[in-house]
């Protein structure tokens, strides 16, 4: 979040609560391009938890698939407190959806040994939801028609799904 004083309606302790974590802190306020940067926030967060937990990835994917649910109701109440339509600066959507992309190749991500090659694969990932995510192609973009936090959610999960089968094709 920026030091700018918030208006009266985003003031309360847990509008900025919601709006920290719609945000992901500062990282939707302080950048360029915010929706690539909660991505690339998603693709790092995955592979930190690959590399360093020792969690089996699916494991780690329902983690995200819940966080995706949890994040319907914060990008609502961004949206209300913000008075706007699908904040650029609500980002957590992309954090949580990114990761999702791995789900068709989560097996190969357990079994790579490289970090090279694990970061290569996460890479190709990510290069796929921006592109879908950007584009919309597919019909993405209606789901963000959807109402309120869903259709800021779901038009990334619809991202997410459409660069997972890619992915798994080209994997």
């Amino acid at each position: 979040m920026t030091d700018a004083p918030l208006p009266a309606s985003q003031d309360s302790g847990s509008n900025r609560l919601l709006l920290g974590l719609a945000t992901l802190g500062p990282l939707g306020t302080c950048c360029p391009a915010p929706g690539t940067v909660g991505s690339l926030a998603g693709a790092i967060a995955f592979l930190a938890l690959l590399e360093w937990s020792h969690l089996p990835p699916s494991f780690i994917l329902w983690g995200f698939t819940l966080l995706a649910l949890l994040a319907i109701p914060i990008c609502s109440a961004a949206e209300s407190i913000l008075c706007k339509r699908d904040p650029g600066e609500v980002i957590i959507d992309e954090f949580v959806a990114m990761p999702l992309v791995f789900w068709g190749v989560s097996d190969v991500l357990a079994i790579t040994e490289g970090t090279l090659e694990k970061l290569a694969l996460t890479g190709a990932g990510f290069v796929l939801f921006r592109i879908f995510d950007i584009w919309k192609p597919l019909g993405i973009n209606r789901l963000q028609t959807l109402p309120k936090g869903l259709g800021v959610v779901v038009d990334d999960l619809g991202a997410a799904f459409a660069a997972g089968l890619c992915l798994w094709i080209f994997a």
